[in-house]
């Protein structure tokens, strides 16, 4: 892996990474961009302790522009883009419009217009948002990448979790995916995002709590033993190698979810070994595969919505807690979606219409 860093226009770092050591990533920006100076903040809702950030300034983002104005299409033609360069592999750059952003003095957040007292909490929503482009092509999707391209975006992960995850402040940091027009994706080019988070996320601070009951109570880590139930009796398994498990988990909320899981528990992406590395991009690769399968034919697949998301350990408070992908789709049937009803929205009580048995089965039917 080759990694070059440069500045766009307005000061915001871009980060290439190219397996050719030959590229020439020299190109400068030359919008006439003005320095992002747009703040956010964290409010932690005192009836359940969480922590919602408040981000007004991303209702002037970008929101589904043709394809000859793709913000995340290489500089062709005399139309600039976020990527200077004509051509390249994988690139990272800082969101412009970022849910968290450099977190303003103290003193200027408490005495602003929302100063909070009690019950309330608020503090600047410190951290930084990436946007990840898995390919220069504005028509394809990662699972049409090879093998070789998608190690070099489990690279780019890699290196920025360990970067962002240094940062001060920085709590967890989240590699995540969102396909398709029914998720609520705004731009179509081929695309993931990084957060770096000033606090575990709610659902992970749930599954902490979990884990440490299930330690308390069996001496046992709950990851590894849920890894070892399915893999003992694999009705719900739907991929398998040397080193990872892919399953449907026994209580799936979606009605095709799959997680996957290294056979040796770690913290995140970095903690790694490359064999588990090397195996990763074709399992993973074929899952996505697999999720287009399911509502089309391997001559004709459809292209699922999908969220792709890695679940990785904070800085603090994680040690029970296991590295793995979850991956769900919101469509049920070819023709129906999966909203989320009241009880799902309202109560975060989900309603399954598909067993997760039988979605497993499907996901196994619909391999190469």
């Amino acid at each position: 892996m080759i990694r070059t860093t440069a500045k766009l226009a307005d000061g915001r770092e871009l980060i290439y990474f190219d397996s050719d050591a030959a590229a020439d990533r020299g190109t400068r920006d030359l919008r006439p961009l003005e320095p992002v100076g747009s703040r956010s903040e964290i409010r932690r809702d005192p009836a359940t302790g969480a922590w919602v950030t408040i981000a007004a300034h991303r209702q002037s983002r970008t929101y589904h522009p043709p394809a000859d104005e793709c913000p995340l299409c290489p500089s062709r033609d005399g139309r600039l883009s976020e990527i200077p360069d004509a051509d390249y592999e994988v690139a990272v750059f800082e969101n412009r419009f970022p849910s968290l952003t450099p977190a303003p003095a103290a003193a200027d957040l408490l005495a602003g217009p929302h100063a909070p007292g009690p019950p309330y909490d608020v503090r600047a929503g410190n951290g930084r948002c990436e946007v990840v482009c898995f390919t220069s092509d504005h028509g394809a999707s990662f699972a049409d990448l090879d093998e070789a391209r998608a190690r070099l975006v489990l690279d780019a992960w890699t290196d920025r979790t360990a970067e962002l995850s240094a940062l001060p402040g920085v709590e967890q940091v989240y590699c995540f995916e969102n396909r398709g027009t029914e998720i609520g994706v705004t731009l179509a080019h081929p695309h993931g995002q990084i957060y770096a988070f000033p606090f575990p996320t709610p659902r992970t601070a749930r599954t902490a709590e979990q884990a440490a009951r299930h330690r308390a109570a069996t001496g046992r880590n709950l990851f590894e033993d849920l890894l070892a139930a399915e893999r003992a009796d694999p009705v719900r398994v739907v991929a398998a190698g040397e080193h990872w498990t892919a399953f449907v988990p026994y209580a799936a909320r979606w009605p095709y979810e799959v997680h996957l899981h290294p056979h040796r528990r770690v913290a995140d992406l970095t903690r790694l070994d490359e064999d588990q590395r090397a195996e990763l991009p074709g399992l993973y690769l074929d899952l996505l595969r697999r999720f287009d399968r399911l509502f089309g034919t391997p001559q004709a697949p459809v292209r699922a919505p999908y969220i792709s998301a890695w679940h990785q350990a904070p800085r603090t408070g994680g040690e029970e807690l296991a590295l793995h992908l979850e991956l769900f789709t919101v469509r049920r049937t070819a023709d129906k979606l999966k909203y989320l009803a009241g009880t799902e929205s309202g109560m975060e009580a989900f309603i399954n219409d598909v067993s997760p048995e039988t979605a497993a089965q499907r996901l196994r039917e619909v391999a190469s």
